[in-house]
């Protein structure tokens, strides 16, 4: 009877340890967990729009229906469609501008404008302030990211580089299109990887499991940015095991599973 009472407890520490290691372990999953506690109070506010910086590549259109002539002549073209009479008939190739290391780009009958550090609306207002004078009616001024593209590497599913076409991502939105963290991959330990306009890289940790991340200055990705999943201990244990290791292993589990056999047929 006492052997059966120490079977049984002997059990029942087995079973709360494992429940308990089964708690812990999940708590390390779910993201923003604590969202009950951040309120909208904490929130910064504000629209978030990603700032220009050098050796970004942009399209610039100045277009005004009522003055084709004027609109032809502040847009960079392709030679080709430059020596085209009718701004309305064809479809110019626009070109892109390239930002350069001091922020500026240059363009056409306007020269030097600086650009660097400034958003995409703050640089449209810029350059409308430049060439509204050349026009009869209000022109209208577009300035769109060309390349604005983030990494995501790591413990993720689809690791790649990814184009943002209305140049604003999240790192949620980015984890999503690299189709979400793996079972090996650290939801408290994200890495993101950044070049800031000065030409200096930083490595900031993220908690993805803590819900005050939304109001991270790195929540909202920019341009050129890097994501880096950290894996586990888990994976890093087993990489620690070489495919001789894990040949072994499987030899030395069948080798037991069969004396195992022999002894039970044997015995009986």
């Amino acid at each position: 009877m006492r052997t059966l009472k120490n079977k049984n407890f002997v059990i029942l520490s087995l079973l709360s340890l494992m429940l308990m290691a089964s708690c812990t372990s999940y708590k390390r999953v779910p993201y923003l967990q604590n969202s009950e506690e951040w309120t909208v109070a904490e929130q910064t506010g504000g629209v978030f729009e990603p700032k220009i910086q050098p050796n970004d590549l942009l399209n610039i259109i100045v277009t005004n229906p009522n003055n084709p002539t004027a609109s032809l002549a502040y847009n960079l073209v392709s030679p080709s469609d430059a020596t085209k009479n009718s701004y309305l008939q064809t479809q110019p190739t626009l070109q892109s501008y390239i930002v350069d290391i001091n922020g500026d780009v240059v363009i056409p009958n306007v020269g030097k404008v600086n650009l660097g550090g400034k958003t995409i609306s703050e640089a449209e207002q810029t350059i409308f302030a430049k060439v509204q004078s050349s026009f009869s009616s209000t022109p209208v001024v577009i300035v769109r990211f060309v390349d604005f593209k983030i990494s995501v590497l790591g413990e993720v599913t689809a690791p790649g580089s990814f184009v943002i076409k209305n140049g604003k991502v999240t790192i949620l939105e980015a984890l999503a299109l690299a189709r979400d963290l793996t079972i090996y991959g650290r939801r408290d330990n994200v890495k993101v990887i950044r070049e800031n306009s000065d030409g200096k890289r930083e490595i900031v940790e993220l908690n993805l499991n803590d819900a005050s991340i939304l109001n991270s200055p790195y929540y909202n990705l920019q341009q050129n940015d890097v994501v880096y999943v950290t894996p586990n201990e888990s994976k890093a244990k087993n990489s620690d095991i070489g495919s001789s290791t894990s040949l072994w292993f499987s030899g030395t589990s069948i080798f037991i599973s069969l004396t195992s056999l022999l002894y039970n047929i044997l015995k009986n």
